[in-house]
C-alpha cells in the first residue's frame, strides 16, 4: 500500500477569500517588462553551436564574460553593416559567426589559423 505524506502546513500559502460576486481586477501586467527584458537578452546573447563548443573545449579556450560581451558588440557592429557570416578576431582567437542568428559557428586559435584563409564569410571585425 502506498502511503501519501501530508504537506507540512508551513509550505501552504493562505488564500484570501473574496466576497461572492466580486470581480477580480486584472493587475497591471508585470510580465510585459519581463518579457521585453527576456527578449532583449535573448536577442543580444551570443550563442555557440555544438561544433563551436566542441572546438572551444578541444582547444582549451575559455571565454570570460568580457570576451562574450566583446563578441556580442562585434556581432552588433557586423549586423549594422548588413553582414551575414563574419570573421571576428579577438586577441589570438578567430570566430566564424552567423550574424543573423548571433551564433558562433567555430572557433580557431592562432596556431590553427596559420594557413590564414577563411572562406564563406562576407566581413571581418577586429575586436
Amino acid at each position: 500500500m502506498n502511503r501519501i505524506n501530508p504537506i507540512p502546513s508551513e509550505g501552504l500559502r493562505s488564500i484570501e477569500a473574496r466576497p461572492s460576486g466580486a470581480t477580480s481586477k486584472a493587475a497591471p501586467s508585470s510580465t510585459a517588462p519581463f518579457a521585453e527584458l527576456l527578449r532583449d537578452q535573448l536577442s543580444s546573447a551570443v550563442r555557440f553551436s555544438r561544433h563551436a563548443l566542441e572546438r572551444l573545449e578541444a582547444r582549451q579556450i575559455q571565454l570570460s564574460a568580457e570576451d562574450k560581451t566583446r563578441l556580442s558588440q562585434g556581432i552588433d557592429r557586423a549586423a549594422s553593416k548588413g553582414a551575414q557570416d563574419s570573421l571576428l578576431l579577438l586577441r589570438d582567437l578567430a570566430f566564424i559567426v552567423n550574424v543573423q542568428k548571433r551564433t558562433v559557428v567555430t572557433a580557431v586559435t592562432d596556431e590553427r589559423a596559420q594557413e590564414g584563409v577563411f572562406t564563406n564569410i562576407d566581413s571581418a571585425v577586429l575586436l
